[in-house]
């Protein structure tokens, strides 16, 4: 499939959402509001339930359904109060000594003014930052598109999973064939050119894991589930055996070898 295909089957009506996921994966999920600083972002959803019998955080960035609901996800374009509320949950499960899964799906951060004006690149920054030394298993799962920083603010992780029609790059296709050709005729050129697909990333070991999808998405996900908590159940149990040290420096190592070339 060309790579703007995936796109398109990322932005895709009716595609489970970081919402459907949670219901769907997380037993007994309680979710936690609020950044303690400035308010709820309703684009990130944030609280604690259970993988099988695994006590589990787990976090997502969720778009919405139908109108209403995209307008007050803010079509899951998060505040920089969404990354703290994330920052806040991911902090108590290394407390606890909970693992954590980030179910991503957005354009990007919001980019409005008011955002900037509550410190959004800082608010991203800092997630990056603790993402890096958090001492308890962190997993991502790409669930849909995973657009610049306001993916990334959530993907600094032991390992990064791609559901097999996301996408996940520094800037939409649409964006970069107007800035580097002015032309937005040259998006699917541009799409091919960003790598963004799962099977581009997994290449560039950018990404551990490509999570098969079915074809029909209202039908067939039921079983994407199940073998999705299996495989965290297992990958959670594995890196619960290293101590805290071990996942940072492991983490560490994973983030250092991208980009490696020999001449």
């Amino acid at each position: 499939m060309e790579a703007y295909k995936r796109v398109e089957a990322a932005r895709a009506k009716g595609r489970p959402s970081g919402k459907d996921f949670i219901e769907n994966m997380i037993d007994g999920f309680v979710e936690l509001h609020g950044d303690r600083r400035f308010a709820d972002d309703k684009a990130v959803i944030a609280g604690v339930g259970w993988l099988n019998d695994m006590p589990i955080t787990a976090i997502a960035i969720e778009r919405g359904k139908d109108t209403k609901d995209k307008v007050l996800r803010n079509f899951g374009c998060a505040h920089p109060e969404g990354y703290r509320k994330a920052l806040r949950q991911m902090k108590l499960a290394e407390k606890f000594h909970r693992p954590i899964v980030c179910f991503i799906d957005t354009s990007g951060a919001y980019c409005g003014i008011e955002a900037e004006e509550r410190g959004q690149a800082q608010a991203i920054a800092e997630n990056l930052m603790e993402m890096m030394t958090l001492k308890t298993p962190v997993i991502s799962i790409l669930i849909g598109e995973g657009g610049s920083g306001g993916a990334l603010g959530l993907a600094v992780s032991d390992e990064v999973w791609m559901m097999e029609n996301a996408v996940y790059s520094v800037i939409s296709p649409e964006g970069c064939a107007t800035i580097l050709w002015k032309d937005s005729s040259k998006t699917k050129e541009a799409a091919e050119c960003l790598k963004l697909t799962a099977q581009e990333l997994l290449k560039l070991k950018v990404v551990e894991r490509i999570v098969r999808e079915p074809q029909d998405y209202k039908k067939g996900f039921e079983k994407v589930y199940q073998r999705l908590s299996k495989d965290l159940y297992s990958a959670f149990s594995q890196g619960q055996r290293l101590s805290g040290e071990e996942l940072i420096q492991r983490r560490y190592r994973r983030f250092r070898k991208m980009g490696q070339f020999l001449e």
